[in-house]
């Protein structure tokens, strides 16, 4: 039995929204409540947890440490209840429904486009796509599986092989001053690095024979696409998988300085919990998922310089109807 009264939603929402304006004002006019019922609410749950949340001085309301703390728990608290419950709302409107985490670039460019196919396909059967750039653990959050690039290393997981990549440099024309003769031409200009590949220029660097501390120095940037909007801008020369960028050269704005790829030690995989049970969703999408990555291995081979970055009105050239 619990020993300990939970706060009503009403007092979580006010607080939350307060909490994040730091201001009640800001949080009655959110919530369609007068400034004194929001005062009330945060004054009933400051009693109720003998915790003081707020300080409050003059016109001004401003977070405690403890108050910090809880409002960034009970943030979280409502963001899950508020996607599980619309999970369940989806639920009764009929079908069966995959969580599935992704990495952004690579679902916008290849994933999602071919998604068409396998909704034509499996009508009953609803992927919804979350972002995770890194490794987490499936039993503390709604995610199913997840799309995965790296080593098949994920503690607790299984994993199946979709393929690997191919990487190579981009940049605007007007960055280079004169033409790229060698790879270590490059150094000369800004490097843009993955946060989340962050060797990815040295390996570069070191499959063409440069061995250089300048191949560690650049900003940093999480996602490929911040990556090809910094080269787009002249920020300096990007390092990135070619299948993102082969067929959109030209309408990026983007050049190969010099056109020397290199194939990547890691790889995509999907990966999925070992010891849990997976449902009809999880089965009918790995099916569908691995054949079109060996559809687009089997077109990779054969055309090295294929691209799947393609446009909302035309067809991946890789994909399996």
């Amino acid at each position: 039995m619990r020993k300990f009264k939970i706060p009503n939603t009403g007092a979580l929402l006010a607080f939350e929204a307060a909490a994040r304006h730091e201001s009640f004002t800001y949080a009655a006019r959110e919530l369609f409540l007068t400034e004194s019922a929001i005062s009330r609410q945060i004054n009933t749950l400051e009693t109720n947890l003998g915790v003081r949340l707020f300080v409050r001085a003059k016109q001004r309301v401003v977070l405690t440490r403890a108050g910090k703390l809880y409002s960034t728990q009970v943030r979280r608290a409502l963001e899950t209840l508020d996607r599980d419950t619309l999970s369940i709302v989806a639920h009764g409107s009929g079908g069966e429904y995959l969580e599935l985490a992704v990495l952004p670039t690579f679902a916008s460019q290849w994933l999602i486009p071919r998604m068409l196919y396998f909704n034509e396909k499996n009508p009953d059967v609803r992927v919804n796509l979350g972002v995770r750039t890194d490794t987490f653990t499936f039993q503390d959050t709604h995610f199913e599986a997840a799309i995965h690039y790296g080593k098949p290393t994920w503690q607790g997981t299984s994993s199946d092989y979709l393929f690997g990549e191919e990487v190579v440099p981009v940049c605007s024309p007007a960055l280079l001053k004169k033409p790229i003769k060698h790879a270590a031409d490059l150094l000369n200009y800004p490097l843009l690095h993955s946060t989340t590949r962050p060797d990815g220029w040295t390996t570069w660097f070191a499959e063409q024979g440069v061995d250089d501390n300048r191949t560690m120095q650049g900003v940093r940037y999480e996602l490929h696409t911040m990556l090809i909007a910094g080269a787009r801008a002249g920020l300096g020369i990007a390092l990135v998988p070619r299948f993102f960028v082969d067929t959109q050269l030209d309408p990026l704005g983007l050049i190969l300085p010099i056109d020397v790829p290199a194939i990547a030690d890691a790889a995509y995989y999907l990966v999925y919990p070992t010891e849990l049970s997976h449902g009809k969703p999880f089965e009918v999408f790995r099916h569908w998922l691995l054949q079109q990555a060996a559809v687009y291995n089997e077109c990779a081979q054969s055309s090295p310089t294929l691209g799947v970055t393609i446009s909302a009105s035309s067809k991946p050239p890789a994909a399996v109807p």
